[in-house]
């Protein structure tokens, strides 16, 4: 895999070519303020303000007197936030959002309703700041690639937003392509068992091949890539996400090794499709592993006292800020 392979992945430069055929979308550039308000470790505060207070202890272990009050305010970026909202408002209101190459789907764990569904900037900042998959784009773009000692592309970083549809996880399925070949093909959400793809095996194949016969191949700027498509109920096929053709990009049902020698190729005249076949072989989600931050850790266990207490703070203050504001819009006018 090639550096410039992951930048012909990104979404800004795929999507003009294959527009007809995806869910409609729009790109803002990201303000240099904001990515690094994205990568800075410091308190999560996406909206409002909230003050911590941390109490010294003596070294005999007793509790002093002596209190550090620091008030931490969430950054307002203004022009930027109308120019989201105004995305947001028309694209109906609600958004599936990602940068160049990858969605926060590792952070839905903290996001309401576990859904990655956004509504405002605030929405979209939580999911980002909680989202390794988004650090990873910010800072190691190109961490796999073979060609290290080529020196990085310059990435112009850019804020997606796609119009929110509601995607069954059953209906989705990543389609590996090498040399303008469909060689494989595996459900997302290859964890799960779905009976559907059992019945209609050769359905789904048939018409993701001739969905890519007719308006992937030889369209693409490589040869050698992964793409993701969603099957409606009427069986039309869309274009959900490009990925490079490498190890950065999960393999789900295959392994590198099998994609990469050409001997899933080999074997077969049709793409190979691998699914889940019962519910005895069901595994947990890749993405379990993300869902518990360490600090939540540290809390459920009393680890650290601070933490606690300053959640404990968090929460009374997001309480009085909603009731101060309920009590101004019930205020007599």
């Amino acid at each position: 895999m090639k550096k410039e392979q992951v930048v012909n992945c990104q979404f800004s430069v795929w999507y003009p070519i294959f527009k007809k055929h995806t869910i409609k979308s729009l790109i803002l550039p990201l303000p240099q303020n904001v990515i690094d308000y994205l990568l800075d470790d410091g308190t999560l505060v996406v909206s409002g303000r909230y003050q911590t207070t941390h109490t010294h202890t003596h070294t005999h272990g007793y509790w002093s007197d002596d209190e550090t009050t620091t008030t931490v305010t969430a950054p307002e970026f203004p022009e930027f936030t109308s120019k989201v909202l105004e995305a947001i408002n028309s694209l109906g209101g609600r958004v599936f959002p990602k940068l160049n190459w990858s969605a926060p789907r590792d952070a839905n764990w903290i996001a309401l309703n576990s859904s990655l569904q956004c509504r405002s900037l605030s929405d979209i900042f939580l999911l980002f700041k909680s989202s390794d998959f988004i650090t990873h784009d910010l800072t190691q773009p190109f961490l796999q690639c073979s060609d290290q000692d080529s020196p990085d592309p310059v990435i112009n970083y850019e804020l997606v937003l796609r119009k929110w549809s509601e995607l069954i996880p059953g209906g989705e399925f990543r389609c590996f392509v090498k040399e303008n070949k469909l060689i494989a093909i595996s459900p997302r959400d290859y964890t799960q068992y779905y009976q559907h793809i059992l019945k209609q095996e050769e359905q789904i194949s048939q018409a993701i091949q001739d969905f890519f016969s007719q308006h992937i191949q030889y369209n693409f700027l490589d040869e050698d890539f992964v793409f993701d498509v969603y099957r409606d109920s009427q069986g039309r096929v869309w274009l959900i996400d490009l990925n490079p053709f490498g190890e950065v990009t999960d393999s789900l049902l295959f392994t590198w090794g099998e994609l990469t020698s050409g001997e899933v190729a080999e074997q077969q005249v049709s793409p190979a499709f691998r699914y889940t076949t019962s519910e005895v072989t069901v595994q947990p989600s890749p993405c379990l592993s993300y869902r518990i931050p360490r600090d939540f850790v540290d809390l459920s266990t009393g680890e650290d006292a601070y933490k606690l207490i300053d959640f404990l703070k968090l929460k009374k203050s997001q309480q009085e800020e909603s009731e101060e504001e309920e009590e101004q819009e019930n205020a007599p006018q």
